[in-house]
């Protein structure tokens, strides 16, 4: 029989939209709801879980719903806390009572960006703005209730096909613009979403439980990784570095928050491959016109 997954967020978002294409191309049978299907507003939302798990079967149930606007979150706590911790938790409590692992994706935004060397997943988490708090709030409701298949997966700076994100805004931008300012003291992991799908089905079979950080192999400021699309891309455009203090934005980011995948690398053998590979692939197979 086939496996059955569950991608909450898979209709639209980002990250689910690139688990579905993994996980049909794997043979699974995907259950992808969109906003009219599971309403996560105020109501009964353990029902409506429930009636959807319940439905579907799911032998894996991923969560890629999150409120993922890091500024405007600055504003929106109520709404933050309810995506990023109020529904995780709600969906924890749903998968106690039934099989199947549950894996939800959070952020290298749980840390303060203080440390000089690749993050690991035991490493003192101290988010620095509301995205990164209600992220944490999430993750920490999920392991208290002691789930037997349960998988935390934390990554970051996501790239991909599907959705607009940092590469194809500059890139959108580049088409419009003869020169882009592009911060250069904020250091972390590119990612792109359809590696972050394989690598975590990977893991998802390996019957791992616990918190992992997921991304592509090396490092990047945003300057280095716009630079590197427009490269790959033939745009003429000029990227000038700024400091952050040159592109003021709400929310406080962590300067440095590369994450480390050994553990990832422990169970599954899996070494993610180099960003910049990646980015060649995302941009040659998508943003090409």
């Amino acid at each position: 029989m086939k496996q059955k997954a569950l991608v909450l967020g898979g209709k639209t978002g980002l990250m689910g939209q690139a688990l579905v294409t993994v996980l049909k191309d794997a043979d699974w049978e995907v259950a992808a709801p969109g906003r009219e299907d599971l309403d996560v507003g105020p109501g009964d939302v353990t029902k409506r879980l429930e009636s959807l798990i319940d439905a579907t079967e799911p032998s894996c149930v991923f969560n890629t719903i999150a409120h993922t606007k890091v500024d405007a979150a600055e504003g929106e706590y109520e709404a933050a806390t309810l995506l990023n911790h109020t529904f995780p938790m709600t969906l924890g409590r749903v998968m106690q009572t039934r099989p199947g692992t549950l894996v939800h994706f959070s952020t290298d935004f749980v840390f303060d960006g203080k440390k000089k060397t690749p993050y690991t997943p035991e490493d003192r988490t101290a988010p620095l703005c509301v995205y990164g708090t209600t992220k944490l709030a999430g993750e920490d409701t999920l392991l208290s209730l002691g789930l037997s298949r349960c998988l935390i997966i934390r990554t970051a700076w996501l790239f991909g096909p599907g959705r607009r994100n940092f590469v194809s805004a500059i890139l959108q931008a580049c088409k419009e613009k003869r020169a882009i300012n592009v911060v250069d003291d904020q250091v972390g992991s590119p990612t792109y979403t359809i590696d972050l799908a394989k690598y975590t089905l990977k893991l998802v079979q390996s019957g791992a439980s616990g918190i992992f950080h997921i991304v592509n192999s090396g490092e990047a400021s945003w300057h280095e990784l716009a630079s590197a699309a427009v490269e790959l891309a033939q745009v003429e455009c000029l990227v000038n570095p700024i400091p952050s203090s040159g592109y003021p934005q709400k929310a406080q980011r962590p300067a440095y928050s590369v994450l480390s995948c050994e553990h990832l690398t422990q169970i599954t053998g899996i070494t993610p491959r180099p960003w910049p590979q990646a980015l060649r692939e995302y941009i040659t197979t998508f943003q090409q016109e």
